[in-house]
């Protein structure tokens, strides 16, 4: 009997010890996450502390390190980063309008021990859904981001039911979601409250065809009130790539960013003109 509780404590130490050993601090995770920035930035992934091993992810596909676009530097105008403390993962904004090239990214890390063991970005430029750049600069810099205060915040498993609920709408039209006011939404560029009203709201509509969203995977941070969620639209391995943000006050939706790669050349997307409105392609005008 004694051997048995040896053996028992001796195991649930372990799994403590496991579980001590997988924890991150913010702290951690920001070093990470403005490495990752810098290294953007100036073009030099020397200074991501990365694991020898590390994997390297764009659009949601396996590169190879030498190829994805941090090995391009760019003139960052904005980056936001949300850090997650539970499952050791950061998720930065980076928003690019000058060097001749627009971009918005939504890039993930994964951090063991403050080490990078992958990188994981959606890219998105001209010809994805809903791009603009200016406008993503322009209305993203703009909100309220702040760290909320204690009773402002939303417990991590609210926040993803929150996340879960509007992509659950794609598919079942009658879900009862979060719905705050004011909320604007901000999707490639296009933005849903241009004239700031006070009593706006993101419940603006999904489209009438049954549409599944899979291959949900979340980034949580309570401290600003966000659940990041990465995943496909349609089809769990061709199905467009897609990163949406949710930022939750008092339980209800605030803000909603989303970031969606365009696979299909050939089948033109939406863009946004500068002021955040939509720009349909010629064909749907």
């Amino acid at each position: 009997m004694i051997k048995q509780i040896a053996i028992a404590c001796f195991l649930l130490l372990g799994t403590v010890s496991i579980q001590a050993q997988s924890a991150c601090t913010r702290t951690q995770l920001k070093t990470a996450a403005d490495s990752y920035v810098a290294a953007q930035g100036a073009v030099d992934i020397a200074r991501m502390a990365l694991t020898v091993d590390a994997k390297f992810f764009e659009n949601m596909a396996e590169v190879g390190k030498e190829k994805g676009l941090w090995n391009t530097s760019l003139p960052i105008a904005l980056s936001r980063s949300f850090l997650d403390t539970t499952r050791c993962m950061t998720f930065t904004e980076v928003i690019v309008t000058e060097g001749g090239h627009p971009y918005v990214l939504g890039t993930r890390l994964s951090v063991t021990a403050g080490k990078i063991t992958e990188i994981n970005s959606l890219v998105t430029d001209k010809g994805d859904w809903l791009f603009n750049a200016n406008a993503y600069l322009k209305y993203s810099s703009a909100e309220d981001w702040r760290f909320l205060s204690a009773n402002e915040k939303t417990d991590a498993p609210d926040l993803i039911d929150a996340a879960n609920r509007y992509l659950d709408l794609f598919s079942d039209k009658f879900i009862d979601a979060p719905w705050g006011i004011p909320c604007a939404r901000l999707e490639g560029g296009a933005y849903s409250n241009r004239n700031n009203d006070p009593h706006a709201t993101c419940n603006v509509g999904v489209p009438d065809s049954v549409l599944y969203i899979v291959n949900r995977s979340y980034v949580v941070d309570e401290q600003l009130g966000v659940v990041n969620v990465f995943c496909r639209f349609g089809n769990s391995s061709t199905g467009m790539p897609d990163s949406h943000t949710f930022r939750l006050i008092n339980g209800e939706y605030r803000l909603i960013h989303t970031i969606s790669v365009n696979l299909n050349p050939d089948t033109p997307s939406p863009q946004a003109a500068d002021d955040g409105s939509m720009i349909r392609p010629p064909a749907q005008q």
